[in-house]
């Protein structure tokens, strides 16, 4: 499917073969929690839990094997290989500008969660970005919104011990207008949005991370 190629994240989107209509056709349930050293933003841990499914395959693949096992591995950098193709789907944003990622996640992993896929990693900055008195701002997304990626609970962004007490954080989520909403829901499966609507921009929620 063509559609596939242009997101990027195949190995989720091969699992999906539903006749259904109207975008998305996944979902990603996300958490996300400031990576902190030395007073400064290293990186975003992460934690996305994919939907029963989105899941189906990569969980029959994977078979009874038990945490840590080589398979788990294996399809773990599958998964990775295709993120890091859209560069973690992620944006972060500091002093209107965009911050750079390390090409590569410093740790990964795969883990069965009930009838469930959650894939974990460390997405690292390319450089340290110092916090005292700073505003960042970060959304992850699919630019095709063909897969939903979303926090279910303001809770879904943690701070650690270090922030608690100087920092604050706020999901926003946006809400697209009326033709927005009838663009998505007209596509189906095999469609795509033009790559300059950034279709899956307008519906992602953006947290804004500041701290005193």
């Amino acid at each position: 499917m063509q559609i596939v190629k242009q997101c990027g994240i195949a190995l989720f989107l091969a699992l999906l073969s539903l006749p259904v209509f109207a975008h998305p056709h996944s979902f990603i349930s996300l958490q996300t929690e400031p990576v902190v050293e030395n007073d400064q933003l290293i990186a975003l841990q992460m934690r996305w839990k994919m939907d029963e499914i989105t899941s189906a395959d990569l969980l029959y693949d994977a078979g009874d094997a038990k945490p840590g096992d080589e398979v788990w591995k294996k399809l773990a950098a599958e998964v990775m290989a295709n993120v890091l193709g859209q560069n973690y789907f992620t944006e972060v944003w500091h002093n209107g500008q965009k911050v750079k990622f390390l090409n590569r996640p410093t740790a990964y992993g795969l883990a069965r969660e009930g009838h469930q896929a959650v894939l974990t990693f460390t997405l690292p900055l390319a450089a340290p970005q110092p916090v005292a008195g700073q505003t960042f701002t970060f959304s992850t997304f699919d630019p095709t919104y063909y897969v939903d990626m979303s926090y279910q609970h303001d809770q879904d962004v943690t701070l650690p011990a270090p922030l608690k007490t100087r920092c604050n954080v706020k999901v926003q989520t946006p809400t697209p207008g009326e033709d927005t909403l009838m663009f998505a829901q007209s596509l189906d499966k095999e469609d795509a949005p033009p790559e300059d609507m950034d279709l899956g921009k307008q519906f992602a929620q953006t947290v804004a991370l500041s701290c005193q």
